[in-house]
């Protein structure tokens, strides 16, 4: 092999070797969560008693612990424990060039762990306390877990955009493109007629669309979400 064609094999070889362990750690980082300091080790005792099984609810702390918890403390038990078990497919091939794609749902968070009605009540009537706690986190810490984007869904949790696009826009070396995501999952939960109308739910959320659907991360499609959310966010104040 010449030399100069040996070169050029080696720098594709090194390319594809760094797009893949970025690719590696950007999907790390999609995978954290954030972890609440609330009474952390206590809960984390408390968690470590419960007798795990397959049954639904089968790890979920005693209801008489439970209701001795301060709301601090249950926050952060749900934040790192989900009670209900659920079966799962089995695991997903890595995915290439996850930093570069803007996904249509968010991952699992807890594996084979859902959280159970108990743990979706308490995020429903305590709606307005956990989101102040998690932007008093999101502020701190300038992160959004995967757990916090997903107890936002599950809340309809409108009011905490402000905080969510402050976050996105301050991190500008690597975006966290789940933010992106939780913003076109609650527009389409609260029927958002502008993006229901867009090609880009079409592709992403219409019946014919795969689950692991995505949109390519470039400025365009970046700056059209972000302005959809926004005129979002501004109509529900109205």
């Amino acid at each position: 092999m010449k030399p100069a064609f040996f070169f050029i094999f080696l720098l594709i070889g090194q390319n594809l070797f760094a797009q893949e362990n970025e690719s590696e750690a950007y999907h790390e980082a999609r995978m954290k969560l954030t972890i609440p300091p609330y009474g952390l080790a206590k809960v984390k005792t408390l968690i470590s008693k419960i007798n795990g099984g397959e049954d639904d609810e089968s790890g979920a702390l005693d209801s008489k612990v439970y209701t001795g918890l301060s709301l601090r403390e249950k926050f952060t038990y749900h934040m790192i424990h989900a009670e209900s078990y659920s079966q799962i497919c089995d695991a997903e091939p890595p995915i290439q060039e996850e930093h570069k794609k803007i996904f249509a749902n968010l991952p699992d968070a807890f594996g084979e762990q859902n959280w159970s009605a108990r743990q979706k009540d308490f995020f429903l009537e305590h709606k307005d306390s956990v989101i102040e706690i998690m932007k008093e986190s999101i502020a701190r810490t300038n992160k959004v877990g995967l757990n916090f984007k997903l107890a936002i869904i599950e809340m309809n949790g409108i009011s905490i955009i402000p905080a969510l696009l402050e976050t996105y826009k301050k991190n500008t070396t690597t975006k966290d493109l789940d933010i992106l995501t939780t913003f076109m999952l609650l527009m389409t939960e609260n029927k958002y007629e502008p993006f229901l109308k867009s090609a880009s739910f079409t592709k992403l959320y219409s019946d014919d669309a795969d689950y692991m659907a995505f949109l390519n991360y470039n400025k365009a499609n970046e700056d059209l979400i972000i302005q959809r959310v926004t005129a979002f966010y501004n109509a529900q104040r109205k």
